[in-house]
């Protein structure tokens, strides 16, 4: 299945399928930035469980990495789907999930309704 641009209030977002390979690596970001740009998306939704172990034990440095390749081409990241097994693990990610849902350049949301209903929040809808 491949990847689907959506249009939503203020932005135009790339919806990238669950049955892709794992994200693992900044690498691996940059391919889906690429695929992006292309596209002329304004924002990224990648399914939590296309993202390895790695992503969310901060120490690795893995989340950093690719949060900041999207920040740097100036592209929003959604994580969608439940990672509450992951903040469960670690205080850390609980913290960072927090502080990066209060910005605006990445987010972690249980699904597409709730970044449709977030985007039209913020585009005045």
């Amino acid at each position: 299945m491949p990847e689907t641009l959506l249009p939503m209030p203020g932005f135009r977002v790339l919806v990238f399928p669950a049955e892709w390979e794992t994200i693992q690596n900044e690498s691996a970001a940059l391919d889906l930035i690429g695929e992006a740009l292309g596209r002329d998306a304004e924002a990224v939704v990648i399914p939590a469980e296309r993202l390895g172990d790695d992503f969310f034990r901060l120490r690795t440095r893995v989340a950093g990495e690719i949060v900041q390749k999207f920040v740097t081409y100036r592209l929003l990241l959604v994580i969608v789907g439940d990672i509450s097994r992951h903040v469960a693990a670690s205080s850390a990610l609980r913290d960072f999930v927090h502080e990066t849902n209060q910005g605006d350049h990445v987010w972690f949301l249980p699904g597409l309704g709730e970044l449709e209903a977030r985007l039209g929040r913020r585009a005045g809808v």
